[in-house]
């Protein structure tokens, strides 16, 4: 099982793409850390907010759920540096993604932070100093920011960083009903050129990167989804408050954790079964990663067969 950890809703940034700041979680209100302590057994788990970094339990939730989970990787807009590495110096194993979303101009007006480019790559330019392995950046596409692609990725090869990327989405978690790609063509040679540069590359986790990229080109031209969405039973999301959700994109809850002695007792609740179903036929058709990575590796021989067939043709 995998898990999506959303430590609060408050955010300092003021994204176009996203109102989540407009809805904030209070401090008082968001669920006391001993109730991490249900947390089931992961794979893997993606901590993310808001901005994670203004809930100032992140340290004890971190230490709560790290013995329980294979990997952890914090989603950060990099601003806050010094709590960015006092965890990283306390967890040097954990997994840190910084969102920049395109080069400074691009990323500043989109993210309606003053000077956020430049603090988002001291952080990973720290990190980096810091020797943590497992750090990256990544790019939510939209037509504001897409001719600056490939860039990003140049630029994340050239610090040896991992590159991730994402096409706007709307959905409960956003708040946001009005997001739209018009300019579909050229969004979509964008990511073709970065899915042939990734296969030139010489590395397999390149070429499923190339899959999912390929995907968001599907997505754009409103195609259905590759592979199956098994949100909500393979993966979870918990809200700041406790409530748990099979994603980011559906509101209905399963159940507040808060509630209940165990998570499996929540998860395997007639509520939950319910949810699940709903889920299951929800028909967003969305691709983004949190449901796509486990997707991909459930159905690993048909994206191989993919890779094969087109790494020298695409």
């Amino acid at each position: 099982m995998e898990g999506i950890l959303v430590a609060t809703y408050r955010c300092n940034a003021r994204c176009h793409m996203c109102n989540i700041w407009q809805y904030p979680s209070k401090p008082e209100e968001e669920m006391p850390i001993e109730h991490y302590r249900k947390f089931p057994r992961l794979k893997f788990l993606n901590i993310t907010g808001g901005e994670p970094f203004l809930r100032n339990e992140l340290p004890e939730i971190i230490d709560i759920v790290k013995p329980k989970c294979d990997r952890i990787c914090i989603s950060t807009n990099g601003y806050y540096t010094e709590r960015v590495i006092e965890i990283a110096k306390r967890h040097p194993d954990l997994g840190f993604r910084i969102s920049l979303e395109g080069l400074p101009a691009a990323n500043d007006e989109l993210r309606g932070i003053k000077d956020g480019f430049d603090h988002g790559i001291r952080t990973l330019l720290q990190l980096h100093r810091l020797g943590v392995k497992d750090i990256g950046f990544g790019i939510t596409v939209s037509d504001r920011n897409f001719r600056d692609l490939i860039e990003l990725y140049d630029l994340a090869n050239w610090l040896g960083v991992e590159f991730a990327t994402a096409i706007v989405h709307n959905g409960a978690y956003f708040h946001k009903n009005d997001n739209a790609i018009q300019n579909k063509e050229e969004i979509s040679e964008a990511f073709r050129e970065l899915v042939r540069e990734l296969f030139k590359t010489r590395r397999p986790k390149n070429w499923f990167r190339a899959y999912f990229n390929h995907g968001i080109i599907n997505y754009v031209n409103g195609g259905r989804r590759l592979l199956p969405c098994k949100m909500g039973e393979d993966i979870f999301f918990c809200d700041p408050w406790g409530e748990i959700k099979p994603c980011n994109v559906l509101d209905d809850s399963m159940g507040n954790l808060k509630d209940f002695d165990t998570f499996e007792a929540l998860w395997n609740s007639d509520r939950a079964k319910e949810v699940r179903a709903a889920a299951r036929h929800c028909g967003r058709e969305c691709w983004m990663i949190g449901s796509v990575s486990p997707a991909i590796k459930e159905n690993k021989w048909h994206v191989i067969k993919w890779i094969l067939k087109n790494k020298w043709s695409y």
